[in-house]
């Protein structure tokens, strides 16, 4: 059996993985750890962590994993450069799999959306739409994130400089070096993602909705699975799925 540990049990997320990890074989519930307990004293007793806290307790979450050898589901996002480089420096001593999103659907999308690029070519202007629920603190969304990183990997741009987050004023005409990136809030959106292909006289969509965040619980926990019987390393859903 593979012992769980949930960091941020009482959250959306958390609550989704609380219910769905019972219907998973071979998982077990070892702690639920929430804001005010010791992730530390309930490690020795379970063999991973998922954590779907918040992005700015993930770096103490994975330093502690490393110090105590147990592998570490990610699934917290917003995170700053320097949370990212401390938590990358971590993945000589324990597997870490760090997903911006665990859906089976959504890392589809991904697929597709390099297969798409690769195939459209550059011809096609590239726009990438996302809608969540009022509450949500970051934007993008990491998964909107993960592909624009796609698209400007596909094209050999830099991702920080093709993005266009809104349009506002007199932009001038629309770039073929520029990604589109738009946020939007409101009422209670799990998660939307559409990336729009656009050519003069023809236009790709491909679009992934998800209604319930057991979507995201479940892959996550499979994750966890994958993750307890993997040499130390950095890994991403594609990895867990088998499409990379």
């Amino acid at each position: 059996m593979t012992r769980v540990i949930i960091v941020g049990a009482k959250g959306r997320m958390g609550q989704a993985l609380v219910k769905c990890l019972p219907l998973h074989a071979g998982l077990v519930p070892a702690a639920q750890i929430n804001r005010g307990d010791d992730l530390a004293v309930a490690l020795p007793g379970a063999d991973v962590v998922i954590d779907f806290s918040a992005h700015a307790n993930t770096v103490e979450v994975a330093r502690l994993c490393a110090r105590q050898k147990k592998a570490l589901v990610i699934g917290t996002t917003g995170h700053t450069d320097t949370d990212t480089f401390e938590i990358q420096q971590l993945k000589s001593q324990i597997p870490i799999v760090w997903a911006t999103n665990f859906s089976t659907g959504v890392n589809t999308l991904f697929w597709l959306t390099r297969k798409a690029a690769e195939i459209l070519g550059p011809d096609f202007d590239l726009e990438v739409v996302e809608t969540h629920h009022r509450l949500k603190k970051d934007a993008p969304s990491g998964t909107a994130k993960t592909l624009v990183e796609i698209l400007a990997e596909v094209r050999h741009l830099k991702m920080v400089e093709a993005a266009r987050h809104g349009r506002e004023g007199i932009v001038g005409a629309r770039t073929s070096s520029e990604i589109g990136v738009h946020a939007i809030r409101g009422g209670d959106v799990v998660g939307d993602h559409t990336v729009l292909f656009a050519n003069i006289g023809e236009r790709v969509e491909l679009t992934h909705k998800a209604s319930s965040r057991d979507t995201f619980a479940n892959g996550a926990l499979r994750a966890a699975r994958w993750a307890v019987s993997q040499k130390p390393g950095l890994y991403d859903m594609q990895h867990v799925l088998g499409l990379k």
